[in-house]
């Protein structure tokens, strides 16, 4: 079986419930360090951000001189009634603030779907992003939500006592999300201090990750211990957080959010939001006159893959079967469009570009989608999908995305930010990545073969660039295959839904418990 979640330990929360901890402040090596560090990083934002637009409200709100008006309650949405009754929920005027941090796009698109579930049960959110593609990825996929006062929308602040004092004294959270892996002492330490429960979800540890956090072993620990709660998307990452320094009932087992990361909103109708995208999808497939054509697309592009996505195009258009095949390639970066322009015209290969709102022709080979918020569009045009990241040691940006419109995946050898999920797609044949233990490739019969890996445990990058150019081929040539291929992936992410609710379930129980005066007075024993 893949390395998921199939395994994953339960944990009962009425026999092991979330213990009260003391405060745990992190060495004074890191104070220091934090506080000569500080002139610098904002010299670093300057030389990122001063010709941006947004250069002074960045500034201004990393270091705690002036943030948007906090979220207001909505008062169509009730608080769980319930709750209320028992008296574990500090609510005076409905206002219940959940500070979420997701440090780029690919931590806001995950973690989206939790936010929405928050909002459709009545709590208010605050989102923060360090870089400016994830800021730009919050404000463009809560702009409804920021407009109507529930969502408020900054950076995050730097990791100063007095920045943060100042952002929790004017956001006054119930809780802090975290998701995945960013970390910072000092706000965990901040958290603690007022007791606001602090909540690591879809916690992801490499093995990269956790040598670069045991090399600070005492900063990592008092992380550890501050954190109220880790929700780990499997049983390794889980096991490195206890390594760190987190105490086993500290710790959740749920599975990964990237599988519901396209799911819709949980007051939509079912499946309405994945009906749009696909509709959207046949839409431009009309659109861009290539009905007839085999499309696959390279998406979340980075530097180094790009040449090998259009060698890999120069030579599907040289089999007869295949000459009208196109391709869609979407860079991961906006400021890169223009780099991949250039490297798409020295190929010789004809382009078209999407910011240019160039028409497709029988002559136009290579599509550069050189827009924004565009992705599952392309992902639902298209037969096959290559998710990047993988092609080069990034980690694999997420394959549910062409998985959840029922388009096949390739991989390449770097995904360690997702391996669970690539193994479990693989697993039912939706993704070929080369000499993945997992991969069960689909008969005619629309069936999963045994799993069959290579003999060789090594393979060098020009054998795994080789496989993936032949499955590429493969399904190209074979649309059907690559159809019932896709059909499983999408099946797939459809049975893994529940984990939207577990971890929903985990946090609020947290929020809950921190509620409860019992909880409030053994804190206060604990820090004196």
């Amino acid at each position: 079986m893949p390395s998921s979640d199939n395994s994953l330990p339960s944990f009962d929360k009425s026999t092991q419930p979330i213990q009260s901890r003391a405060v745990y402040k992190p060495p004074i090596y890191y104070q220091v360090t934090i506080g000569l560090l500080k002139p610098l990083y904002r010299l670093q934002v300057w030389r990122r951000s001063h010709k941006r637009d947004n250069y002074q409200q960045e500034v201004q709100q990393r270091f705690g001189k002036r943030y948007p008006a906090p979220p207001v309650s909505n008062a169509k949405v009730k608080p769980n009634a319930t709750a209320n009754e028992n008296g574990n929920l500090k609510e005076s005027d409905g206002k219940r603030v959940i500070w979420c941090h997701a440090v780029s796009l690919g931590e806001t698109n995950t973690v989206a779907p939790l936010l929405d579930a928050l909002l459709a049960k009545g709590y208010q959110i605050w989102l923060t992003n360090t870089t400016q593609t994830g800021y730009a990825r919050g404000a463009s996929r809560f702009a409804d939500d920021i407009a109507q006062g529930r969502l408020s929308h900054s950076y995050v602040p730097v990791d100063s006592p007095a920045v943060i004092e100042t952002f929790l004294a004017h956001v006054q959270p119930v809780a802090a999300l975290f998701v995945e892996t960013e970390l910072w002492a000092n706000i965990l330490t901040k958290l603690s201090e007022h007791h606001i429960p602090s909540v690591l979800v879809n916690g992801r540890l490499s093995a990269s990750s956790f040598k670069s956090y045991q090399k600070i072993g005492a900063v990592s620990a008092s992380m550890m211990k501050n954190l109220s709660l880790v929700i780990a998307q499997d049983n390794e990452s889980a096991k490195r957080f206890r390594q760190l320094g987190a105490h086993s009932t500290q710790i959740r087992v749920a599975g990964s959010l990237k599988w519901v990361i396209n799911t819709p909103k949980l007051n939509d109708d079912n499946g309405a939001k994945k009906a749009e995208i696909v509709s959207d999808g046949a839409d431009l497939d009309l659109d861009l006159d290539v009905a007839d054509r085999p499309i696959w697309v390279a998406a979340s592009t980075h530097s180094g893959e790009e040449e090998i996505v259009l060698s890999w195009q120069q030579q599907i258009l040289s089999n007869p079967l295949l000459a009208n095949t196109l391709l869609i390639i979407v860079p991961r970066h906006p400021e890169r469009f223009d780099e991949v322009a250039e490297l798409i015209e020295k190929s010789g290969l004809g382009m078209a570009r999407r910011s240019a709102e160039d028409a497709i022709s029988a002559n136009t080979q290579v599509y550069l989608a050189d827009s924004m918020g565009e992705l599952m569009r392309w992902y639902a045009l298209a037969d096959v999908a290559l998710v990047g990241g993988s092609l080069v040691d990034i980690g694999g940006h997420n394959p549910v995305e062409p998985a959840s419109v029922a388009t096949p995946v390739l991989m390449g050898a770097y995904t360690q930010s997702c391996q669970s999920v690539v193994d479990k797609l693989a697993s039912v044949g939706a993704l070929y990545q080369p000499n993945n233990a997992f991969y069960s490739a689909i008969n005619a019969n629309g069936q999963a073969l045994q799993p069959h890996c290579s003999d060789s445990k090594q393979s060098s990058s020009d054998d795994d660039d080789n496989l993936l150019y032949q499955q590429l081929k493969y399904w190209l040539s074979h649309l059907t295959l690559a159809k019932q291929a896709g059909q499983t992936g999408a099946a797939m992410t459809e049975q893994q839904q529940a984990v939207l609710h577990r971890q929903l379930s985990m946090i609020e129980d947290v929020i809950e418990q921190y509620a409860k005066p019992s909880f409030e007075q053994d804190l206060s024993q604990d820090v004196n």
